[in-house]
């Protein structure tokens, strides 16, 4: 081992060994295969032989010994990369900082999430499902500056008509880095401002700032049955067409501030929606926590929609309170929330409440009153919701959430009784 490691090292350094004085180790002398080598690594100080003056060539080394070897020759820039890896506990222990050498060796990071869901719905639709999601993420060092991340999906369906999705999707699939001080975010992947759209889409991020940043979205929906709302493309018992709030194809733009003022996080985000609704929405949104532990949140939302004929309110808020929250890293920690909404159609697009199967949405956006030839607009929905959730183990958390929403206007409800398992790894 230490042949190999005198050649390796004095290799790695790079200077000959015939500029420095004669061999300090009595047990190395002129002529030995290793003496050029040894006389160099004793000159630049990384190996220091024994207190008896010995180099002790034929001894077995520790793996510690080892790693205090390795550090002193990456101390003087000697590119052993191999050597770190190998020892980077010992180099650990020795405190020795590794990152270059980390993002090297993890250029490629392979995490996942598997989540058993299951969701009780009594009311408009009774639309029960019960759902496998195992997601794959991809994380892709490129260089210093920019990185890639991907996401593999794929959902089994075990209730009633919900057939299993046996197709393995790749619906994130984005750059991250920064041109300036601005960082960028572009490629497919989620553009979520929960209280008002949770859509998957094609696009672009921007932001600057940290404690105070400013931020502006462009995108266009994706395919994806998430983003699309396919399940309100049929006609209900009433023989009423509901359309999809935001659709494949569909542009949306999204600019705001956001700052963090001591405990308070405040917000200011403005969205256009190049879909059939034509919709403005402005929001101010506020949270902060009012004691250990517990936060408060609220926001109003002011839209505007271009939607022939429609004539509902414009105006729209929601409060919230919760209390601590579950962490995958920590078993036994636990969390509870509440909230209430009042939502007009004009002030929304689609909110993370009607994405993924949180919930039922008994919302009438739009149907054609063939009786009387006209146009008809429901005006969203009003309700709350409740949640726990709990780390019953390292990665393994349980969750619980129920809804109760109903049409604004219109005799529409959903009840929804929606729990999860996951796990990470």
């Amino acid at each position: 081992m230490k042949k190999s490691l005198v050649l390796a090292m004095a290799m790695a350094l790079g200077v000959t060994a015939s500029a420095y004085a004669a061999n300090p180790f009595s047990d190395v002398p002129a002529g030995h295969w290793a003496y050029d080598a040894v006389n160099k690594l004793a000159a630049e100080g990384v190996v220091d032989g024994y207190p008896d003056g010995t180099y002790g060539g034929d001894k077995l080394m520790t793996r510690y010994e080892m790693a205090q070897i390795v550090a002193k020759a990456m101390a003087k820039g000697a590119n052993v990369d191999k050597l770190a890896a190998e020892f980077a506990d010992e180099l650990d222990s020795l405190g020795v900082r590794v990152a270059n050498l980390e993002k090297k060796a993890d250029n490629v990071k392979i995490t996942g999430q598997i989540r058993a869901s299951y969701r009780d719905v009594d009311g408009g639709s009774d639309d029960n499902q019960g759902r496998l999601r195992t997601r794959l993420f991809l994380n892709g060092q490129i260089n210093e500056d920019w990185s890639y991340t991907g996401r593999f999906e794929n959902n089994q369906y075990y209730t009633d008509d919900n057939d299993g999705d046996d197709d393995v999707d790749l619906n994130w699939a984005y750059v991250t880095g920064k041109v300036g001080g601005v960082k960028v975010e572009a490629g497919r992947q989620d553009f979520v401002k929960a209280d008002v759209l949770d859509n998957r889409g094609d696009g672009v991020k921007l932001s600057y700032g940290k404690d105070v940043k400013v931020f502006g979205w462009a995108m266009k929906a994706s395919s994806d049955k998430y983003v699309s709302g396919s399940n309100w493309d049929e006609k209900d018992a009433d023989g009423k067409v509901i359309d999809t709030l935001v659709e494949d194809g569909d542009r949306i733009y999204v600019a705001g501030v956001e700052a963090q003022i001591g405990v308070v996080d405040a917000a200011v985000r403005y969205y256009n929606a190049d879909n059939w609704r034509e919709q403005d929405i402005w929001e101010a949104a506020v949270a902060g926590e009012i004691a250990k532990d517990l936060t408060l949140r609220g926001a109003y939302f002011y839209g505007d929609s271009d939607m022939e004929d429609y004539d509902g309110d414009n105006n729209g808020w929601l409060v919230g309170l919760s209390y601590r929250g579950a962490k995958a890293s920590q078993p036994g920690s636990w969390g509870v929330y509440a909230n209430y909404s009042d939502r007009p159609l004009a002030t929304f697009l689609q909110p993370t409440v009607f994405s993924g199967g949180y919930a039922d949405y008994p919302v009438d956006s739009y149907w054609y009153d063939d009786a009387n030839d006209v146009e008809q607009f429901g005006d969203g929905y009003e309700g709350y919701g409740v949640g726990a959730n709990v780390t019953l183990a390292k990665n393994i958390v349980a969750g619980v959430k129920y809804t109760d929403f109903e049409s604004r206007e219109g005799s529409e409800d959903a009840q929804v009784l929606w729990s999860e398992l996951v796990f990470t790894f």
